[in-house]
């Protein structure tokens, strides 16, 4: 589609930002697109004055020089130059806007076209602190434990507090095999230590499989160049194998390409119907409708706090625009559209702004709201445990969040640990001697690193289990109910 404005079209190339544990995952417009004549925005509307004032480019000169000539150590002019364009991005408080250095950029454009090492998480910088947004499904940060909101302090003993975007991710990326130790801080706990292995992310983004011979389910892990057609291709085999009921799961899915999204909305989507809509700063909008059908059987959507942007538009517009019914928990909450300008920086640098918002078939924004599912469904206790620091063992009569997370661990394991209150009691011992007896380790009731790790791994198993996962549950049994 083409965003209209005076004399002015941009053609709207939503690309996947890959960049896992790298940056930002958003919805992206890049290359060939036009800046506004000075007093207009991009889609022709009055703005303010495209240039400086004399008073104001004084006042920038003058800081400059002041720096330049009087600060008291010598200084990088093109640091100083950055930091004063970071600085005005900064001014906006928009985690979505950034500005990357011409090394920055590079490693940008280069991520478009490539497959990259990391950790595998997308990840914000929001009041100044790394937040994850969402870690990928099957990914090194998704198997060490790292969940959506949580916080990145450190890399390898390297605080990230008061680095940009781009620094500090530049940190968290690393060759395949190489470790991160993050220390991670998670809301109501004391921060902890993950170790997580670099690997190649993940470029298998649909998974699918037949359940009970009549529900269809396909997983989608992001939203990629191959992903639509994978998804097709997939589909059609469950249609052919008589699929009644689908069921759709873009839990932790953090995004991508809106044209993939389009494309595979396009065949649930009545014709003529909207998919998703865009809005300028000025009000107005304009709409994707649907050039597709529809579909003869029910579909239900898997969705969390990690489901994000791409996933979002996905989810609105199968429940607004197909009669979808959405389960599991409340999304992410990213509802803006980024352009890339890097041509007109002239130097091989990039700034990447936001510039529209994006809005459901109905209109609705979701940012920082988020979609409600149809059907809530939280996941047990023990999914939300956090991996043990492990720097002391756990002992009878010990107090503290690593405690808790044992309890919870046990707990749903089927050692039942008495309380989950974080306190190591008498039953909390029973409980770890019957695990460690069970798993062949000296049976003591002390959780030392060997215990600990063997519980964590024990617990990922269990949550990777299908017959752990209660909003997959429940999704199913919704569209059992459903099929006619």
């Amino acid at each position: 589609m083409f965003w209209k404005g005076r004399n002015l079209y941009i053609l709207l190339a939503f690309v996947l930002l890959a960049m896992f544990a790298s940056s930002i995952l958003t919805l992206t417009i890049v290359g060939p697109y036009s800046l506004a004549e000075p007093g207009q925005s991009v889609s022709g509307g009055k703005t303010g004055t495209g240039s400086f004032t004399p008073q104001e480019l004084k006042k920038l000169t003058t800081t400059y020089e002041l720096i330049q000539n009087q600060y008291l150590h010598e200084t990088d002019r093109t640091k100083v130059i950055n930091g004063a364009i970071s600085g005005m991005l900064g001014s906006l408080e928009d985690p979505y806007t950034t500005y990357m250095d011409q090394k920055e950029a590079q490693q940008f454009n280069d991520m478009l076209n490539s497959t990259f090492q990391g950790i595998g998480a997308e990840v914000s910088l929001e009041e100044g602190r790394v937040k994850v947004v969402s870690p990928i499904k099957g990914s090194p940060a998704d198997k060490a434990g790292i969940r959506t909101n949580d916080i990145i302090l450190s890399v390898n003993g390297e605080k990230l507090d008061g680095l940009s975007l781009s620094e500090a991710v530049m940190k968290i990326r690393g060759t395949k095999g190489s470790q991160a130790k993050l220390q991670v801080m998670r809301a109501g706990a004391e921060p902890i230590e993950i170790v997580v292995v670099r690997d190649d992310i993940p470029i298998e983004t649909v998974l699918s499989e037949m359940i009970d011979g009549q529900v269809g389910k396909i997983e989608i892990r992001e939203f990629v160049q191959n992903t639509a057609k994978n998804f097709k291709d997939q589909l059609k085999a469950l249609e052919d194998q008589g699929m009644k009921a689908l069921v759709i799961d873009v839990r932790n899915d953090p995004g991508g390409m809106l044209q993939a999204v389009v494309e595979m909305l396009e065949p649930f989507v009545p014709k003529g119907k909207p998919i998703v809509q865009v809005e300028d700063r000025n009000g107005q909008r304009e709409q994707t409708v649907s050039k597709g059908s529809t579909k003869p059987y029910p579909i239900a959507v898997l969705i969390n706090n990690g489901s994000a942007s791409a996933s979002e538009i996905m989810a609105g517009a199968l429940q607004e625009a197909a009669g979808a019914k959405l389960v599991g928990e409340k999304t992410y909450g990213k509802g803006t559209v980024q352009v890339t300008y890097q041509q007109e920086l002239g130097d091989g640098s990039n700034i990447k702004m936001t510039v529209m918002k994006w809005l459901t078939p109905n209109g609705n924004w979701v940012h920082q709201k988020g979609i409600a599912p149809d059907v809530a469904v939280e996941q047990p206790p023990y999914y939300k445990a956090s991996p043990m620091s492990k720097k002391t063992t756990l002992k009878y009569d010990m107090l503290g969040d690593d405690v808790k997370n044992l309890q919870l661990m046990l707990d749903g394991l089927g050692f039942p640990p008495g309380r989950t209150d974080g306190y190591f009691g008498d039953k909390t011992t029973q409980a770890v001697k019957s695990f460690q007896s069970q798993h062949g380790l000296t049976a003591n009731g002390e959780v030392d690193v060997k215990t600990a790790q063997t519980l964590e791994d024990a617990i990922t198993k269990q949550i990777r289990n299908p017959e752990s996962d209660l909003q997959l549950k429940a999704a199913v049994d919704e569209m059992k109910k459903a099929i006619k």
